[in-house]
């Protein structure tokens, strides 16, 4: 059994790593403002068939009394006539008809307040959605930045340091060769500058002997 629970643990584990893989926080929002919305029209349709409901019991009961005022009069205008009879059938269904009223009266008031219960509940998921837009605002906008650091990490990651100092090292070495051919060809010029400059002090003998020459005739 060991190994059984073993490999359950490392497949959960490899699936809930899967799915945080490709959860996107912002799809997931979207996905809670879609849900709410459709709670929202659910409510708004209970809520519509309460007011409804509580509509046509109030007219009921705007019915009934209209009948326990008519059976109230019939059964006056039969004892003023002396119809026992009439006026005891008239006010037993007074009767009958003022239970079924408090009856309706009762089921009325108990609507009202399950309609003022939906009311209050559909308020508080209206409130709950509109906290969830605007904090869906501030969270795209949250997720958007860690996703761009997110990307400039990765790509700073890539960088290869070892691969870097080794271009900066060969740098350095064709630098390194270009001041050793310049010194190079340095000491290959310098020796014929000074012969050059040797040979432009270099006085001939043809010269010596004219400017000797020149000497006497002025002494």
């Amino acid at each position: 059994m060991g190994i059984f629970k073993r490999l359950k643990t490392i497949t959960m584990a490899e699936l809930n790593g899967l799915l945080d893989g490709i959860e996107d926080p912002i799809a997931m929002l979207n996905e809670y403002s879609r849900e709410m919305e459709q709670e929202i029209v659910k409510g708004q349709k209970a809520l519509a068939r309460q007011i409804f409901v509580e509509k046509k019991q109030a007219i009921l009961i705007s019915q009934l009394k209209t009948l326990v005022d008519k059976r109230t009069r019939q059964a006056k205008l039969a004892i003023e006539h002396g119809e026992e009879a009439i006026a005891k059938l008239a006010v037993q269904e007074k009767l009958t008809q003022e239970k079924q009223l408090h009856l309706y009266q009762e089921q009325l008031e108990a609507l009202k307040g399950q309609t003022k219960i939906l009311v209050e509940k559909l308020d508080e998921l209206k409130e709950t959605y509109n906290q969830l837009q605007h904090k869906k605002v501030l969270l795209a906008s949250r997720a958007n930045v860690a996703q761009s650091m997110k990307q400039i990490q990765k790509a700073t990651v890539s960088f290869h340091t070892d691969d870097i100092a080794r271009g900066v090292a060969r740098a350095e070495d064709r630098i390194l060769m270009m001041e050793a051919e310049v010194q190079a060809g340095n000491q290959f010029t310098a020796p014929l500058a000074q012969i050059d400059a040797a040979y432009d002090s270099y006085v001939s003998e043809e010269e010596l002997s004219k400017e000797l020459e020149k000497l006497k005739n002025q002494i």
